[in-house]
């Protein structure tokens, strides 16, 4: 096998010298004067709905139903538009209709705008019927190569200038219509997690200020979310319905699982030394187990049961030592020590939850990787971020660490369809893990992905047993035999602490050998029609895998910061056969930790870092995907972008397909690669964004040209690195080692 290598690249910036031309209308849009009348008419009912309520806020709500899903720069510009702000400066939401047909975007505006829009609105109507015979549409209104279908005196005597109506007639092509926010439905429940839209009333003095609300309790969570009973949500349910942003129920009851065949047996292990320390959070610990001087504990609940659950003893045995438990399953990880947070034994409360885990990771930031087995029984939403993902996604990218969550199980015994995640695997930045049977099919307890109706979830999957093919794990009263994605997640977190407390990789390149371990080059071929039970597939049992790669593969790895609106380098040594042509097939995967802002809904993600890798034509990269966004000659609707090239999403994988290659034209003779950074916010993030890219290049004839690839890099100046596993393990052992002074 070939070890990785870490290839020092340096990477070129430059920022984003676009311009932006004039608006136009799409091709199949068009503006009328029925449509305006339409707008005008909602906006009106709007006003009216908000004077005959109570009004708590100074500003309306209003949910704007565009036609598609639509990119930022194709939202509305000229409607709504105060002096010195975009109008993208006034959303407080967003989510998508059912079956992914367009974006729903929630405004926070100021009666005086909705004046202002309506009064704007009168006058396209009239500019419509004198200038367009009462509708404009791509063949009478765009501008292009010289052409001007509507003469620049005939924009005059409307109030703004040519500019600002040709906006505003594009503004209203892309809207259906208008409406004022409605809570989405949500199953019942005993209490609730509820969160406000963004308004200049806090939370504290909007709950003040209704009477009927004195006599009941709440708990603020911070981020205008509070946890409330169901006597208080059906208040405010009634009282302020289009203040209510997101409400998920608040789940007191989390489905564990695990079966009841034991045995005692006779177990031994040395005592610990120099491993590294993972971090579970689980249900409580007993020191009644062999393993008990391996385990920190630390009970984070306020009083005792008188049974205890054996949940967490079996998470964290596996993590300790799973290899001796499950010798079919040793990944050559070697054992690790656990430091254990019990925070709940049947029952637990989301947001009591979400409260202890910010405190544990707080006070724990020597941790790096952190195993979560619980999951709600309940499914995700589909228009936004559960809460307590949410926050984990928050501390993920605030304090370098990364979380293993379980894919959560569907505990039914008869089931004619796959149910949905349940909170937290809708956790971003973490690797959410799914169970498989031995033959690599998914366990029949599977639950599926995807979140926010885009993002894949799970992320992979590995062995956690089934019913009729379970693993063993350790708990209170002895081996047993167990099945379930919480005992499936404990591998992952194993090989995450390898890959980062031993081997030094950084998160994001840790994160990325994970999931191109799994997607390998099967993914495009096959495995993508599961991804929302497998993710991009099943992680390899041997650390081996993980990180080498067979005799005709070149795998090197790139770690760098986005600093710019596209990072670049257009001079990646290229092998070349006897013809000149490149006998290479290659796949790349890219892992990043954008901060995200709840508050957006379903465009959850505030950055986005688009990869493009390939051979090089000129300083054109010729993407493996056929990636044209950012292309000046392409043009790629938002929807396509997204499903096709996973815009947004923070994991990105290319690869060419695998079946009777033959070489390519080498152009240039070189590879290369960018990494194009764009914002979802009007406000740009100041701090660069760490990345790591995966890159596999495979020779088509067999050969094994590692060596070559090196020193044709070092004739470049590039610094090359080969990453063996033992000498990491060596270093590491020698850096933990007690020096004693006399």
């Amino acid at each position: 096998m070939n070890n990785l290598l870490d290839l020092r690249l340096p990477l070129s910036g430059y920022s984003n010298k676009g311009r932006v031309g004039p608006a136009n209308l799409r091709k199949n849009d068009y503006t009328d004067v029925e449509k305006v009348e339409q707008l005008i008419n909602e906006l009106k009912y709007a006003l009216s709905y908000y004077h005959e309520k109570k009004h708590y806020v100074d500003g309306v709500l209003i949910d704007v139903h565009y036609n598609d899903i639509t990119a930022k720069s194709k939202r509305l510009k000229a409607l709504f538009k105060v002096s010195g702000h975009s109008v993208n400066d006034f959303i407080v939401g967003v989510r998508f209709s059912d079956h992914y047909e367009y974006h729903i975007i929630t405004y926070y505006l100021s009666e005086e705008q909705i004046n202002e829009g309506i009064e704007a609105l009168n006058k396209i109507k009239i500019f419509l019927m004198n200038v367009c015979d009462g509708k404009a549409d791509a063949n009478n209104f765009n501008e292009e190569k010289g052409k001007k279908p509507i003469k620049d005196k005939e924009y005059y005597g409307y109030g703004f200038s040519k500019t600002v109506i040709r906006q505003l007639v594009v503004d209203c092509s892309v809207l259906n219509y208008i409406l004022v926010p409605h809570i989405q439905t949500v199953s019942e429940q005993d209490s609730y997690v509820i969160t406000f839209f963004k308004t200049e009333l806090d939370t504290k003095k909007l709950m003040s200020q209704m009477p009927s609300l004195g006599r009941f309790a709440y708990t603020d969570l911070g981020d205008r979310t509070i946890s409330v009973s169901k006597e208080v949500y059906q208040l405010l349910k009634q009282e302020v319905p289009y203040l209510i942003s997101m409400a998920i129920s608040d789940i007191n009851e989390l489905p564990i699982e695990h079966s009841d065949r034991k045995q005692k047996a006779d177990i031994t292990i040395p005592s610990p030394s120099n491993e590294p320390v993972i971090g579970v959070i689980d249900t409580l610990f007993s020191e009644d187990v062999y393993f008990h001087e391996w385990v920190e504990y630390h009970n984070e609940m306020d009083h005792l049961p008188q049974t205890l659950n054996e949940h967490g003893c079996l998470v964290t045995s596996i993590i300790v030592d799973g290899p001796q438990l499950n010798p079919h399953l040793d990944d050559h990880c070697g054992r690790f020590k656990v430091r254990h947070f019990g925070v709940c034994n049947n029952k637990i409360n989301i947001s009591t939850l979400t409260i202890k885990i910010k405190e544990i990771i707080k006070n724990n930031l020597d941790i790096h990787v952190w195993n979560l087995s619980l999951g709600s029984k309940e499914e995700i939403s589909q228009n936004f971020m559960s809460y307590l993902a949410a926050v984990i996604d928050e501390l993920q990218y605030q304090y370098n660490i990364i979380f293993v969550i379980s894919g959560t199980n569907d505990t039914r015994r008869a089931h004619n369809h796959y149910m949905k995640i349940g909170t937290p695997a809708d956790c971003l930045n973490a690797i959410v893990v799914n169970s498989v049977r031995m033959n690599g099919e998914a366990a029949s307890y599977s639950r599926r992905g995807n979140v926010l109706g885009f993002f894949h979830k799970p992320d992979v999957a590995y062995y956690g047993g089934d019913y009729n093919e379970r693993i063993n794990a350790y708990g209170v009263n002895g081996l047993t035999q167990v099945y379930g994605t919480s005992f499936a997640s404990p591998w992952i977190a194993r090989k995450l602490c390898f890959l980062i407390d031993v081997m030094k990789f950084p998160i994001e390149i840790a994160k990325a050998l994970i999931i191109d371990s799994a997607a390998g080059w099967q993914y495009q071929q096959h495995n993508y029609k599961y991804q929302h039970l497998l993710g991009y597939g099943v992680v390899p049992i041997d650390i081996h895998d993980v990180v080498s790669s067979s005799n005709d593969e070149i795998k090197f790895y790139i770690y760098d910061q986005s600093s710019a609106y596209q990072m670049f380098n257009f001079q990646i040594p290229m092998l070349k056969d006897k013809d000149g042509n490149c006998d290479y097939i290659a796949r790349a995967t890219m892992c990043y930790f954008p901060h995200a802002s709840r508050w957006q809904g379903v465009d959850y993600t505030d950055r986005e870092l688009s990869l493009k890798f390939g051979r090089m034509d000129g300083r054109t990269v010729k993407d493996i995907n056929k990636n044209v966004q950012d292309q000046d000659e392409h043009y790629a609707t938002e929807r396509q972008s997204r499903s096709e090239y996973r815009k947004w999403d923070n994991t990105k994988f290319l690869s060419s397909l695998l079946r009777n290659n033959r070489p390519s034209k080498a152009y240039d003779g070189y590879w290369g690669l960018t990494v194009t950074s764009k914002e979802r916010l009007t406000t740009h993030m100041k701090n660069p964004l760490n990345f790591g890219i995966v890159i596999t290049l495979k020779e088509l004839s067999g050969k094994n040209r590692m060596d070559e690839f090196i020193q044709s890099c070092q004739v470049h100046g590039y610094i090359v690195h080969e990453v063996d596993i033992n000498t990491r393990v060596e270093v590491y052992n020698e850096s933990q080692s007690e020096l004693r002074f006399e």
